[in-house]
Order: C-alpha cells, then structure tokens, then sequence
C-alpha cells in the first residue's frame, strides 16, 4: 500500500477515520484482497463502491446508523450500502421484511426495487461491519480487518456526535454497538430482518416511528422513510452494473489508500 497516495473516501469522513487505513492491519487487508484478486476471486462491491456508505452520507449529516454485517455476495448486487441492492436486482428476503416492517409501521408502501440510496442522503447511515465479500462466499472477508476500522467509525460517532439513534438488528449489531453511550445516543435493538429471526420480534419492533419519536424530542426534523415505487435511475457514484466489476474498478480493488 503507497502510504504517500490520496485515500479516497469523503473528505469529512476522511479527515476523522482516514489515518486508520493506514494502519499495519488495513495493510494486511489490503495483501489479502490483493492475493484473492490474483486468485481470480470476484469481489464485491466493485473497488469504488466499498466507501459508498461514506461518500452518500457525510459524517455531519449522519442521523440514524444501521449495521448491517457483510455485503450480498451475489453478482450485481452489492453497492457499498448495509441491507441495499441495485436498482434491477431482486430485493433480498432481508430487505423485503424490511419493508414489511417500515409498511406495518409508519404505512410506507414498499417499492418495487431494493435501493436504499434515498435514505443514506437523508442521514442514513447504511454500514456494514465488513466492506467487502467474494462472489458466492458470504463472509469470506470476515476477519480479515474490515471490523477494526468499522469499529473505529461506530466509536467515532460515538464521541464525536450526539443524539444519533442507531438501530442494532440481530445479535452481531448489537455486540458491535455495545460500546455505544447511551446517555449521548438512542440505541434500538430488534432480531435481525432474516426470514429465519424476523417472526421473533423484527416485525413489530416500530423502529422507524421510534427513530423519529427520538429526533423529534431533540427538536430535529424526523427522517424521510419513503422510498420511491420504481427505481429513479442511477446515483452518479452507485451506477447500474451486473456482473463481474470493469477492469479499471478492479485493479484497484486492494489498494485501500487509492479506493
């Protein structure tokens, strides 16, 4: 990793968090991924897109987190944000209970396609706890360093901001927000959407009023939950691809200081 070269994530995330990809761990990842590419893995998301979290929702607009774990690992899904898929692609079950919840609880009608992007300009943070996944593999980069820098952006809203609410589906969520103040932030804890876990307490859960309930006491405006019926066509960041990234995403998809 050229230490000297730009880290290209989102200017107010990278003035707080860009120093930890610089650290030894996020070099070994950095190998890692590298030696997967040369092995012919596909990873996604596309190299460009693995800071796409950051990039839709600066940190001062940051309003609610939602943690998800890994991206999809199929092809053409994974966009750089938790829960979300590109516009074209089948919503996941995850997803669909997702809906099923923000329709049962706020009255939302649930769109016709799985991209969450609307939400991550309105102050949504959309983070995985692991960037990145190799085609068919899910967690095939669990442990390999993404989680210590993810922890670092979770500690760091933790400190730094205040008021925030961060809902925590599923029992990883909820051990990667443990270190969250709750006396700064409102913390919100449901089973993961899962098919297998919803039916245990997801659907129901109101967090999306619950979420705006908390702004709305602190004098803040309560989020957007809606979300388009049909897709709007692509973000100039997140564009429509299937299959296999370019070639000019690819080659840099283990550089962490140039993605």
């Amino acid at each position: 990793m050229a230490h000297e070269a730009p880290i290209r994530l989102e200017s107010s995330w990278r003035e707080r968090v860009g120093d930890y990809l610089l650290r030894e761990d996020m070099q070994a990842l950095a190998a890692f991924l590298r030696e997967r590419q040369a092995a012919g893995s596909r990873i996604y998301p596309p190299p460009r897109e693995m800071f796409a979290a950051f990039d839709a929702t600066p940190f001062d607009n940051v309003r609610v987190v939602i943690l998800g774990q890994d991206p999809y690992h199929g092809a053409g899904q994974a966009h750089g944000l938790s829960f979300s898929v590109r516009p074209g692609v089948a919503v996941p079950p995850s997803l669909r209970n997702i809906y099923r919840e923000l329709e049962r609880d706020l009255g939302i009608a649930s769109p016709s396609h799985g991209s969450l992007l609307p939400w991550a300009h309105r102050g949504v943070l959309l983070l995985n706890a692991v960037l990145s996944v190799e085609e068919a593999t899910a967690g095939a980069h669990v442990g390999k360093g993404w989680e210590g820098f993810t922890d670092h952006v979770v500690e760091t809203l933790n400190r730094e901001r205040e008021g925030l609410v961060f809902l925590l589906w599923g029992a990883y969520a909820q051990k990667k927000g443990a270190i969250i103040d709750r006396s700064r932030h409102r913390v919100l804890h449901a089973p993961h959407p899962s098919p297998l876990s919803a039916h245990r307490g997801f659907i129901g859960c109101g967090h999306f009023s619950a979420a705006n309930q908390y702004l709305t006491r602190r004098g803040e405006a309560p989020v957007d939950w809606s979300l388009p019926l049909h897709p709007i066509g692509a973000d100039e960041r997140i564009t429509v691809e299937k299959g296999e990234a370019p070639a000019s995403r690819q080659q840099d998809a283990a550089n962490l200081s140039e993605v």
